[in-house]
Formats: structure tokens, sequence, C-alpha cells
């Protein structure tokens, strides 16, 4: 039966809370003391507001509603009322129909549908109904019994989380970041994982034996926000929700499941000392243009949440390259990231997180850039709980807006360096012109990150990667010289433009034994240079042992063998698994490597003699760290992208005093040396293969 209401009071009660409800915190909370929950929505231009509920047996039909009255129910913008817990009977899920003016001249371009059932943009739960379809929130009409709804059941006391004696690690000098999607990192039977736990956070909590193994400190998460299961969307960068973890990546999505299942795995993650940072889409959502689907943002107040051009015909901004662009310029919408950063930090206690395009805070409300810093920056430093997080930035949009290092507005953010990323993938397969570049990012990329005294960066804020979940896994970029991406449905247009190489021969079918062997070298001079250079490195699950997508670089629709690890690479690589594990134990043995600040004068630059080679055909390059600032041993590195053996004269001490300890010409073990075992060089002079690295280390007590 449907109940109509103006207003839920209490005759016994005067107080003005409890008869009207609060208008803050937003979203929905529990009011232990009343036993009622308290709805609290932003809409700013809503001329009515209807909060609806559904029980398990009943999906198409309201149970229960309430009629917000605007005199009662409305302070300022928000709308807002109380209803105590034994008026919903067994209600377990809420949604919203919202019905205002129709669109509008210029920026006022409003979508309101009060057909159309909406999602509490501050929900922290989703539930997919058994006829949820996607296609009933883009059509015209009515998507009752097929629409998304918040669910009540993780609000309350009955969802307490024990996280007994949490403490979140904090790495700096041993900070090592590995990129992982969680659904494709176990979702592969070759995982060895109980089915139902294939592609889920618990999953990762299984695996976390091979990550202390391999020796990361720290996993950064593709997006973990719920998104659409009906939209061709793997990689999560879609998202429908700010607060709920994804439901399928639950073994038990019901009640408090899917928090407490990422809670249990961040816990866990925290116990063997690694960090937990969430990559989030804070500029788009997943309800894209005029012609996407209306969940939420769209039907709660369209104008304030989204950027808008004033064209009827296009009326998104698109700076996010998917359609719609966050109005992260509106008051409203910043509240609602720092409230979601402050949900994932408190209550799940994340590290970090790595802001996709987060260029697109810098525009004002008719996209143009802001010369001022935008108050977001100063707002989540301004929170007591986010003061100390880890913040990433990737440092451009989709429109072109680049602003890597001190051009980007957050002070000491660090951020993906993708000048690193094209230079050391071009050095490595052979392009000319290229050494004066890798000297630059090998040092801590200092063009970008100045530490003059206006500026004062750091070298850590250079986030190092060479291959991301964006472009070609490690492998395929030494094994394609072209994007295989046909299966993504885009005529192969898509993609980024990776500078690959295929080491002779396109693909892996019919490669010879001297084809594979050479990109097992090439893999490994990338990852050496990687551990190598000052700043923080990054690197891609699956990297460690040569994992493939079969040359597609944008497998963002490819929830299937293309995207998930194959767990039998490990074994078949167990060489290259043992190159990665032993030379990330490396960097964190030699504390010269990864510094707070510059290598300034502890660093001496040369080439196959006494003088680097910055000629146009030049492909060498050898240098020597001092470490006895840091009180550690001195290396000396030499580098050779050329196909061709180079002999390099060592230009530091004397042949005695110098022993090998990393050459990725040779293979295992003796690529790289566990400490004690490193080979003494009997001569002043090194002949370094082609395409290899090779490091020397004079030992602290030589």
């Amino acid at each position: 039966m449907n109940i109509s209401v103006s207003n839920v009071s209490n005759p016994m009660t005067t107080r003005w809370h409890s008869n009207e409800g609060c208008s803050f915190p937003v979203g929905v909370s529990w009011v232990e003391k009343e036993s009622a929950y308290n709805f609290a929505l932003y809409s700013k231009n809503a001329h009515t507001v209807t909060l609806q509920f559904y029980t398990q047996e009943c999906l198409n039909e309201p149970v229960f509603r309430f009629e917000f009255d605007y005199l009662k129910n409305k302070s300022g913008p928000i709308w807002h009322c109380r209803i105590p817990r034994n008026r919903l009977g067994n209600a377990r899920y809420y949604a919203y129909r919202i019905a205002g003016p129709p669109p509008g001249p210029r920026f006022e371009w409003h979508n309101f549908d009060p057909e159309k059932l909406l999602l509490d943009p501050y929900a922290k739960t989703v539930y997919f109904p058994p006829d949820f379809d996607r296609e009933a929130a883009i059509t015209p009409g009515s998507n009752e019994g097929r629409a998304p709804l918040g669910q009540l059941e993780d609000i309350g006391c009955d969802c307490a989380f024990d996280w007994g004696e949490d403490k979140p690690p904090r790495h700096d000098s041993d900070l090592v970041i590995y990129e992982m999607h969680v659904r494709g990192f176990t979702r592969h039977a070759s995982s060895g994982i109980a089915e139902e736990k294939r592609g889920t956070f618990a999953g990762v909590i299984e695996k976390i034996p091979h990550l202390t193994e391999l020796g990361v400190t720290a996993v950064e998460l593709m997006p973990v926000f719920q998104f659409d299961p009906q939209e061709s969307n793997y990689w999560g960068y879609m998202p429908l929700s700010f607060f709920a973890p994804h439901h399928a990546y639950s073994v038990d999505a019901e009640q408090c499941r899917q928090h407490d299942e990422f809670r249990e795995m961040v816990k866990a993650l925290h116990e063997a000392g690694i960090e937990v940072i969430l990559d989030v889409v804070y500029n788009h959502t997943g309800e894209g243009d005029c012609t996407g689907p209306i969940y939420s943002f769209k039907g709660v107040d369209n104008t304030s949440y989204y950027m808008l051009t004033g064209d009827p015909e296009n009326p998104y901004a698109n700076f996010s390259g998917t359609g719609n662009t966050l109005h992260t310029a509106n008051r409203a919408v910043r509240e609602l990231i720092i409230d979601s950063l402050r949900h994932w930090v408190c209550e799940c206690h994340v590290d970090g997180f790595r802001f996709d395009l987060a260029s697109v805070f810098t525009r004002k409300s008719d996209g143009s850039v802001s010369p001022e810093e935008p108050p977001i920056f100063g707002e989540i430093r301004s929170h007591p709980e986010l003061a100390d997080i880890r913040l990433i930035a990737e440092p451009w949009d989709a429109s072109g807006l680049y602003q890597l290092g001190r051009h980007f507005p957050g002070t000491m953010w660090m951020q993906w360096n993708g000048r690193y990323r094209e230079t050391l993938q071009r050095f490595v397969r052979g392009d000319f012109g290229m050494v004066g570049d890798l000297m630059t990012r090998i040092y801590g990329s200092p063009d970008f990150f100045p530490d003059e005294r206006s500026e004062a960066c750091h070298p850590w804020q250079s986030i190092n990667y060479i291959a991301s979940h964006d472009g070609f896994t490690l492998y395929d970029l030494v094994s394609y010289n072209e994007k295989n991406n046909w299966a993504n449905g885009h005529d192969n247009t898509d993609g980024n433009g990776d500078f690959s190489w295929n080491s002779g021969w396109e693909g892996n079918e019919g490669a010879s034994p001297e084809t594979l062997r050479l990109r097992k070298q090439q893999v490994k001079n990338f990852f050496c240079l990687l551990m190598l250079s000052n700043g923080t490195p990054m690197f891609r699950m699956g990297d460690e042992f040569l994992n493939s997508q079969g040359g597609n670089n944008n497998p963002y629709n490819q929830d299937n063998k293309t995207s998930w690890l194959d767990w039998n690479q490990l074994q078949m690589h167990s060489d290259v698994f043992g190159f990665f594990k032993r030379m990330i134990a490396f960097r964190k043995q030699h504390l010269s490597i990864s510094r707070s600040r510059f290598w300034r004068g502890d660093i001496q630059w040369y080439g196959t003699g006494r003088d680097v080679d910055l000629s146009a055909g030049s492909r060498q390059l050898a240098y020597y760290l001092s470490g006895a600032s840091q009180n550690n041993d001195d290396l000396y590195v030499m580098i050779n992208a050329s196909d061709r053996d180079t002999e390099f004269k060592i230009q530091e001490g004397v042949a005695g005093d110098w022993r090998r300890a990393v050459d990725t010409a040779k293979m295992a073990p003796d690529d790289i040396l566990e400490p004690g075992e490193e080979k003494p060089l009997r001569s002043a002079a090194c002949n370094v293969k082609g395409r290899s690295v090779v490091v020397i280390i004079r030992l602290i007590s030589s």
C-alpha cells in the first residue's frame, strides 16, 4: 500500500530537527537516539521532491512515500526530512523523484524528469534490482523497478567495523607503487583463488603474499566506485556513486558487506605494510551527454552538478572526453567531493588518492582556465582528516590542458609524469637525440619540479612510470609496433600512441627465441632505469611476469582474458619476476637513489668516456652517484641503447673498487646479484652489450 504524507512528525517533541529533519549531513544518516533516518538532498532548482521506499519483495511500487514541503523541509538549497524507522516497515531501499523547471536559455539547462527514479548522490551502497535496465533511464517514461536504488542497511550501529590496531603505513624513500585493477588482478582461473572470490576485494587479500615478495609498498587501485554494470566499462572510469564500492567487487553485496569487504582488504594490506591509494574520478560521471541515462545528478540538479555550454544542441561541456564534466567551480559539487574523500579516509582508512584528469578542477563555469588556485585545493587541505593524505594528480584533461609540475596548482601534490614515460619509451627503443632528456628524467625532472626558492619542489613529487593501464603493458611495449584495439569496437582508432618497438617481430606468434630474449632484456632495461631514477616509481600489475594484452593498449571495455592477469605467466617468466623483485630491493638498499632533494653535487655525468655525448646520434650515457652524503654505497651506471656492444671507460676510482651488481644482458640469476655476491671488476673499462644497462657499486668500506 502506498502512503503519501507531507510531513512525518512526532507530536511528543518540539525539537525542530525531529519534526523537519536537518540539512546536515547531506545524504542519509542514522539518528540513534530517535531510531530515525535523516535525509538531506542538495537541489537548488527543484520545485518538488518526493522520497520513495521499497522492500525486497516490492520493487515496482513504493511501500512508503514522503513528499517534502518546502516550508518545512527545505533550508536554502537543501531538502531534508527525518523519518522514524518504524514508519518504514521492512523497507530496505530508497530513491527520489524530483520535478523542476524545464530547460532554459544559456546555462540554465535543467533536466528534471519526475518520471525518473533518482539515486541519492550520497548513497553509500547501491542496489540493482533484478530488472535493472540502463535503457529505461535513457528513454522517456518511468524506470521504476528498473532503476538503481540507495540501500538503507549500511546506515546505523549494526554496520560498525572492527579496525583493531590498524595503523596505516607511510612510506617515503621506499615508496614503490603498483597499479592494480581489483577485478583483473584475480579474475582469471589461474589465480588459484576460489571462484566466488575471483575478481573481488577478498581475492586481493589472498594475493598479498605476492605483493610482499615483490616488494611493492603501495597499491593504486583503479576506480572502485560504483559504476553502471550495463555500460561497457570494465575499467570503472564512469562513476555512478562517489561513496559506494562497486557491488561486483564483493563476494556478498548484501547489507554492509560491500564496505566491510573493502575495509577487510585495506586492513590486510596495512598489516602487510602496504598503502592503499584509490584512483578517483571527480571530473565526470557515468551519465554521459544529452543522450546518456538519467540516474542521479542530471535529474537532481543538472545545472549545479554539470558544466554547461549554453548550446541546446550540445548542452554538456566535455573536457573529460566522456560526454560531461563535473562543475567543480560550484561550491556544492566541491563539498560533494570533499565529503567523498572524507568518507573513504575516515570510514575506510584509505591512505591517498590519484585524481583522474585533475586539471578539470582548474576550469571555471564557462570552461576557461582559472589563473588563480581553484578553491578545492585549499578546501582539501583545510580538513584535518585530509591534511596528511597522499594526493596524486593526473595533471591534464582531455581537451589539451597540460599542467605537469609547477604549472599544476595543487601545491606539493605528486603527479603522474607523462614526460618521464615518453622519454624512457623513446630512449630504450633506440631513438636518437634523447640523452639530454634522459638525464633530466633520471635526475628527477627538475624542469617540471624546480627547487628554486620560489617553487621549492621535490623530486618525489614526480610519479615516474613507463606503462600504466592507459597504454601498452610493458611486454606489449616491446612486442608491438601497432596497437591491436579492434575488439574495443572503434575500428582501432582508440587508444594512446605509445613509443613502442616490437623488437624485430610483430606480436608473439612466430617470434624467434632471439626476439623473445631481446624482449625480456628490454623489459629489464625499462625496469632497471625506473628503479634507478630519483622520484617515485610506479608500474602496472602483471608487468613483473610479462603480462600481455595482445597489443590492445586501451582495453577499457574488455572484461575478459585480455585484461585479466594470467598467473601462469608468473611461473613461465619467474626469471623476470626475480629481476623485478631484486631490483626493487636494490633501490631500497641504496637510499642514495630516492631522495627528498635532488642529487646536485653527488651526481657526475659521463659518456662512454669522460664527456657526455649529447649529439643527435648518441644513445649512450653513464653517471656516477656518490652515496657518501647518505652514508651509502657509490653507484656507477652505464646505459647503452644502441644495438652495438660498446666499451665504457669508468671515470671514477680504480677497477678494484667496483663490483658488478646489475647487467640486464645476462641471463638470470646473473642479471642482478644478491648483496655480497657482486662480481669484482678486473679492468677500468667495461664492455656493455647492445641494448643493456650495467650497474656497478663501490661499497662504503672501499
